[in-house]
């Protein structure tokens, strides 16, 4: 073997090293699913304020669809949404809830509601629409962080300051409630999870 082919394969031996170096780089750094869905659940944040990009539709529906996807007793499914990418309406429903400041730059907005009209399998109304769609709010939360979204939970039950104006702006019918708004859109500026974790909370096997 002649000097230039030794050369040749030094070379492509360092080259095939260097690019199994940059694959397993690379895999390291990708998540596996698992792992995606935790460090999403662990990132998510009340983000309150937004850019004025609007929120595409698709992504609106994609979201509601997630929250159709969370738990719901005897599998009753009591919720209704209604979604809101109209700047007027949206506006509106500051007016309707002050305190929301939110509200002023949201792009889009997603009103989850209790249907106390639904009976159950069992012939009964569900007893459990505030759990099921708490569930569904938080399934849309998280879905916003994955999208790259800012949200942020606004309650509306059990505050009837809140309930009365969202039910007579809207319109709602009887036996429609309205639970939780999320107000949606892009985020502006830095915002950070909190780490929430407490282990004086926690207890194993009783208190």
């Amino acid at each position: 073997m002649n000097k230039y082919k030794l050369v040749s394969l030094v070379l492509a031996i360092a080259l095939i090293a260097s690019l199994a170096r940059l694959v397993m780089s690379l895999s390291n750094e990708i998540p596996t699913p698992s792992e995606a869905v935790v460090q999403n659940i662990l990132s998510r944040k009340s983000v309150r304020s937004y850019t004025d990009q609007p929120v595409p539709r698709t992504m609106l529906d994609s979201l509601v669809r997630l929250g159709m996807a969370a738990p719901t007793g005897i599998d009753a499914r009591p919720w209704q949404f209604i979604i809101f990418d109209d700047t007027a309406s949206i506006r509106s429903l500051h007016t309707a809830l002050p305190r929301a400041q939110q509200l002023s730059e949201a792009t889009a907005a997603i009103l989850v509601c209790g249907d106390t009209t639904v009976i159950t399998k069992r012939g009964m109304p569900s007893a459990t629409w505030m759990l099921d769609t708490s569930a569904a709010t938080q399934n849309i939360l998280l879905g916003a962080e994955a999208m790259g979204l800012g949200a942020c939970w606004i309650g509306i039950y059990p505050h009837d300051d809140r309930m009365g104006p969202t039910s007579e702006l809207l319109q709602l019918p009887e036996g429609i409630i309205p639970m939780s708004l999320i107000s949606i859109g892009y985020p502006k500026g830095e915002n950070a999870p909190k780490d929430k974790y407490d282990i004086e909370k926690i207890h194993f096997n009783g208190w």
